[in-house]
Parts: C-alpha cells; sequence; structure tokens
C-alpha cells in the first residue's frame, strides 16, 4: 500500500520553491549545522565531545523533508572535506573521515533523511511520534559513530565514550522539538496553511 506524502513545515512555508529556494534552503541548513559544531563541551574520556550538532541535523530532516536534509548534510560533510573549519570545534580535513568521529559524521545524511522521512509521513504532527522520529535519527547516528569509535577506544569503554554521556541531551533535545513541532502544526492550520495535514 503506497504511503501517502505529506508536508513539511517549509512546504508550508514556501509551497512552490524553486531551484533558488531550495539551493538557499540546503545550504543555509548546512551552515546552521556548521554553527551548531562550534558549541562544543569536551567530554575528558572520550573523543566524541558533546554539541548541537545532531539537534540541527535532525531539526533539518524534520523541517525540509528527506531529500533536501540529506542534500544539506552531505554538502556539510563535503565543505569540511574541503578544508573549511566547520566540524567541532572548528575542525576540518578529509583526514577527520579517518577519526574517532567519523562514524558520527557519516550519519548524518541518514539521520537527516530518515527523519525527514518520518515528518513527510506526518510524524512530526503529534507529541509521541516527532519524539519516537528524533530518537531513531539519533539511533542511527550513535550506531554508525560507535561502530567507528570502536576502532580508537577499547571494548569496555566503548559506551562510556560514545553513547552514555549523549543521552540525557538527546532526551531533552528529542521532547523539545516534540513539543515544538505539533505547536507549530497547531498555529500552521489555525491561520489555515495547512492543507496538506
Amino acid at each position: 500500500m503506497p504511503t501517502v506524502r505529506t508536508l513539511t513545515l517549509v512546504d508550508v512555508a514556501l509551497p512552490r520553491p524553486g531551484v533558488l529556494s531550495n539551493a538557499v534552503l540546503v545550504v543555509g541548513a548546512s551552515l546552521l549545522t556548521a554553527l551548531a559544531a562550534q558549541v562544543t563541551v569536551p567530554v575528558p574520556w572520550s573523543p566524541v565531545p558533546i554539541n548541537g550538532q545532531t539537534f540541527v541535523v535532525l531539526l533539518s530532516g524534520a523541517v525540509l523533508g528527506a531529500r533536501r536534509a540529506f542534500l544539506a548534510q552531505a554538502l556539510y560533510l563535503a565543505e569540511g572535506a574541503l578544508g573549511l573549519p566547520v566540524f567541532a570545534a572548528g575542525g576540518a580535513g578529509a583526514a577527520t573521515f579517518a577519526g574517532p568521529t567519523a562514524g558520527y559524521l557519516f550519519a548524518f545524511p541518514l539521520a537527516a533523511a530518515l527523519t525527514g522521512a518520518l515528518a513527510e509521513r506526518g510524524w512530526d504532527r503529534h507529541f509521541g511520534t516527532m519524539l519516537v522520529a528524533m530518537l531513531v535519527g539519533s539511533t542511527v547516528v550513535f550506531a554508525l559513530g560507535l561502530a567507528v569509535l570502536a576502532g580508537f577506544v577499547p571494548s569496555d569503554r566503548l559506551l562510556a565514550a560514545g553513547l552514555y554521556p549523549f543521552i540525557p541531551g538527546d532526551i531533552v533535545k528529542a521532547t523539545l522539538a516534540a513539543l515544538a513541532f505539533p505547536a507549530a502544526w497547531r498555529w500552521a492550520r489555525s491561520h489555515g496553511s495547512a492543507s496538506g495535514a
């Protein structure tokens, strides 16, 4: 049975975006990801810092939808690979993709696309489903991140280095998104602009 694609919030704001509008959205989301990466809290026992990056990655999916969010995060990775200081704490360069945080980075386009695909199916309209969508996206990031990090830290320290410190923040961020998106949709409906609901 085919799944009907619904609108995302950006589809409501820009009902018929052209090539230029879509390009601005993609570039803008990549730059927001870069800015969030600079808000960094080091974890002393881990090569993986705490930052706002993943939150922006998942929000880009929920706002932009799967395709644009995937492109935005792929562009973000390309910017870093080309030497722009867009990674955490101003990191840059292709060598980052051979380091301990590479798995998290590689997961960004996939996690954004998955969250976007769920939003396109209406998961961003209700608290419970939006919360699940955000946590599913986070799971993708952690799964790939830990898979690569396992080559850099001992197995008995892997979860302490790459998962446990980040769970509380991810739950808070997922909850905030799960509160904000349904509220945004209620506002859109009250103003008569969410006809694709």
